[in-house]
């Protein structure tokens, strides 16, 4: 599949933040729904004069609603007119715009073979729970799942170790038609604070839907002494939803950051990504 940028624009790298408390998510929805996609769009829609034409973002993750993002990558291809008309007063426009809760950090032309989606090598995020006996600070509410069983983080951490590497993650995904659910783990650790606060950190070439909610689910039901650590290995390999595992509440999803390549090796990062993968020894049908 062909990403050339077509001929008189300019492909344009966002690098932005939100809070997912007040989005259905990413992506454009039908219904009005307030979307970050959607609000984005139309103020650079806006903000550049174009009426009623539309420039669509593609993003690095397609967040579900109440997700939050501190490291989200998108580009977007504009006329080449347009961005050397706006390029130096456009970032500050579009904070004039924008609400509060969506902020852009920087826009920049992007260089030759970049896909903020395909071209992207890892993307990590990190899960926020607190066990303790009182609740949630308030402050932190929107960004912290309150757990209200005490968790061992050793017992939690031993059990994720068995679920790193290259695997099919059928068991904690959400089947989508066509897709594949084969990911490789490269990190899933878990680290309590000094407020007690514990942080999930979970990084993947690429997660399929409800992946890492579902597996912090899982190691919840570690931590809390339901299961012992061999229970999420095993739902892995049986390949199937079990319906113990459950996906935990979407407010303490924070998307941190998007990995890329050297400039040299965008363009082949986004052809391999685009490959649909098996796993070693797989057979066709």
């Amino acid at each position: 599949m062909s990403d050339e940028v077509q001929p008189g624009f300019v492909r344009v790298r966002m690098d932005l933040s939100y809070d997912g408390s007040g989005f259905s998510g990413w992506a454009k929805q039908a219904g009005g729904r307030r979307t970050v996609q959607g609000e984005i769009e139309d103020a650079l829609r806006t903000v550049t004069r174009s009426k009623d034409t539309t420039y669509e973002l593609t993003v690095a993750g397609r967040t579900d609603a109440g997700v939050h993002a501190r490291g989200q990558v998108a580009h977007v291809d504009l006329p080449g007119e347009l961005w050397a008309e706006h390029r130096e007063k456009l970032l500050k426009r579009l904070a004039g715009r924008l609400a509060k809760d969506v902020r852009i950090w920087s826009l920049d032309e992007a260089p030759a073979g970049f896909n903020a989606r395909f071209s992207a090598v890892w993307r990590r995020y990190a899960y926020r729970v607190t066990d303790n006996p009182g609740g949630v600070d308030p402050l932190l509410r929107s960004h912290v799942l309150w757990h209200d069983w005490p968790l061992d983080v050793d017992a939690m951490n031993e059990a994720a170790r068995r679920l790193l590497g290259e695997h099919d993650f059928a068991a904690y995904c959400k089947r989508r038609e066509g897709a594949t659910t084969i990911r490789t783990l490269q990190e899933l650790s878990l680290v309590r604070g000094e407020d007690g606060v514990i942080t999930a950190t979970v990084r993947a070439d690429a997660f399929c839907h409800n992946m890492v909610r579902s597996l912090i689910g899982a190691l919840l039901f570690v931590g809390d002494g339901h299961r012992g650590a061999q229970w999420p290995g095993k739902v892995l390999a049986a390949g199937v939803r079990d319906s113990a595992v459950h996906v935990v509440r979407p407010h303490g999803l924070t998307l941190e950051e998007v990995g890329y390549p050297a400039d040299e090796l965008l363009a082949a990062r986004n052809k391999e990504a685009r490959n649909r993968r098996t796993l070693p020894g797989a057979g066709c049908c």
